[in-house]
């Protein structure tokens, strides 16, 4: 019974997610709190909501500290450069704006963070795709899937995860799954080439000056996006945050950027168009361009060496940012308040997203679930245990926490394995190829600074990546048997 209702809230879930029904927050609590009383356990929805809140609380802080961290950065101009260079290879062809997308979402993603990955990707790009109106669920997709690809590095989580769960050296992971994730990056990026092309063929091209033109303003007050959250711009001047470049409440060219929003996945506000980089935007402090740099690579460096744990490290770096950057406080309380917004939306649904997770963990059904797979795998597939773990991770990642699966799930599937004659390391290397689909998961938190940032319902996301995610994580799994991997 447990197994039937943990399926059933889950799927009750995204389908009301998917067709709008609920948002998300909402969802995310209201249905587990009833499925939580089906089961029979509403007494101890309490204890565990607590729970769950407890064991996220740490990425909450994580998030609500980078946001404000990065935020200072891109409205400073630190990733000015990187936006440029990105939007000098684009030229304005969507068809680029999209490669452009998945190899930009590659790179910052070598710091292993999801979260940063998608400030950074989502505040470069968001410009071009609005400017030409490109389909926001395209960046979106394809920035998931791209991360999710290189998740799988050791210091990125679930290679850890697996490698601690089975007791292995987590090289002994990941170095042999090199070529096979290569090639997983590679479909990413052909993907992303052919999902840019039906993009060129829908909207056209443009000129690059055509794309980033300085429209005239019809209003004197604008607002200010930086990563992805308002606040007040002064002057009049239109500042897009450094790099996401979004002027709302009436910049630009008014209700004629909205009639022509023909995006899939996000609803045009009154006046939603953007100016591109504006290079004359007051938050500019060229004068500390290289502290910041050098502020950005300590903490990143810290953080892949684990000096302190990450929430600490954004908080310290976000303090110093914001002093250094900022030293008026009526300055700092304008930036903190300019990207206040997107700080609540991500913590909420974080905080939201912890009651499913702790009515899921607390009343035995992610426990059933899993082990329901697990006794439904035929005999006879036990020498093909490599293959069925690959399977089993798409799902399993996708509505399971990597902590569930890993610590819960893999060690009863690696049992499986070594009693038919398949090594552990195989399990291990085949557990990690469904991150791809991992990464949009309802219960990632990163994934909601992604949707929030791209302004993109978390349905429409869902509908548009799942298969090729899907497509990406076999592409992988096909990779590492042809090369022996698995």
């Amino acid at each position: 019974m447990l197994t039937i209702l943990g399926f059933a809230m889950i799927a009750t879930f995204l389908v009301l997610i998917m067709m709008k029904k609920m948002s998300p927050i909402a969802a995310l609590v209201l249905i587990p709190a009833l499925f939580c009383v089906f089961v029979g356990k509403g007494a101890h929805l309490g204890d565990y909501v607590i729970d769950g809140v407890s064991s996220l609380a740490p990425t909450a802080a994580m998030l609500m500290f980078a946001i404000v961290y990065f935020g200072v950065m891109i409205d400073v101009g630190l990733f000015d450069p990187i936006v440029r260079a990105i939007l000098k290879f684009c030229k304005a062809d969507p068809m680029r704006v999209v490669v452009g997308t998945a190899l930009l979402a590659a790179i910052v993603s070598l710091d292993g963070d999801g979260s940063t990955t998608f400030m950074i990707t989502v505040s470069a790009m968001y410009p071009l795709y609005k400017r030409l109106k490109m389909s926001l669920v395209v960046m979106t997709g394809v920035a998931a899937m791209a991360n999710g690809v290189m998740n799988t590095l050791p210091w990125g989580g679930p290679t850890a995860r697996a490698a601690t769960a089975l007791k292995v050296d987590a090289s002994d992971i990941f170095v042999p799954m090199i070529p096979a994730l290569a090639v997983g990056l590679v479909a990413v990026v052909a993907l992303a080439y052919v999902l840019g092309l039906r993009e060129r063929r829908r909207v056209g091209t443009l000129s690059l000056d055509d794309a980033l033109v300085r429209e005239p303003e019809t209003e004197t007050e604008t607002v200010l996006v930086g990563a992805g959250a308002a606040g007040g711009a002064s002057g009049g001047r239109s500042g897009a945050g450094a790099g996401a470049g979004a002027a709302r409440g009436g910049a630009g060219t008014g209700g004629a950027g909205e009639a022509a929003d023909r995006d899939a996945g996000s609803e045009a506000e009154s006046g939603d168009d953007f100016k591109g980089l504006d290079p004359n935007r007051p938050t500019l402090r060229p004068k500390l361009y290289w502290f910041n740099a050098l502020l950005t690579v300590a903490l990143l460096t810290a953080m892949i060496m684990e000096l302190l744990p990450i929430p600490v490290l954004f908080l310290i770096g976000a303090a110093l940012a914001l002093t250094v950057n900022f030293p008026r406080i009526p300055d700092q309380k304008a930036r903190i308040a300019a990207h206040a917004d997107n700080v609540l939306n991500v913590s909420g649904m974080v905080f939201a997203a912890a009651v499913f997770t702790g009515v899921l963990s607390g009343t035995g059904m992610v426990d059933h679930m899993a082990k329901w797979l697990v006794d439904t795998i035929p005999d006879g597939m036990g020498p093909q245990m490599g293959l069925v773990t690959g399977l089993l991770s798409l799902p399993l990642t996708y509505f399971m926490s990597n902590d569930g699966f890993y610590f819960g799930v893999l060690p009863v599937l690696a049992e499986a394995g070594q009693a038919h004659g398949v090594s552990t390391l195989e399990i291990a290397r085949a557990s990690i190829v469904g991150q791809p689909l991992h990464m949009s998961s309802p219960l990632v938190p990163a994934v909601y600074v992604l949707v929030g940032m791209a302004k993109v319902e978390f349905g429409d996301h869902t509908r548009f990546v799942v298969k090729w995610a899907v497509l990406t994580s076999l592409v992988i799994l096909a990779a590492g048997i042809l090369f022996g991997i698995i």
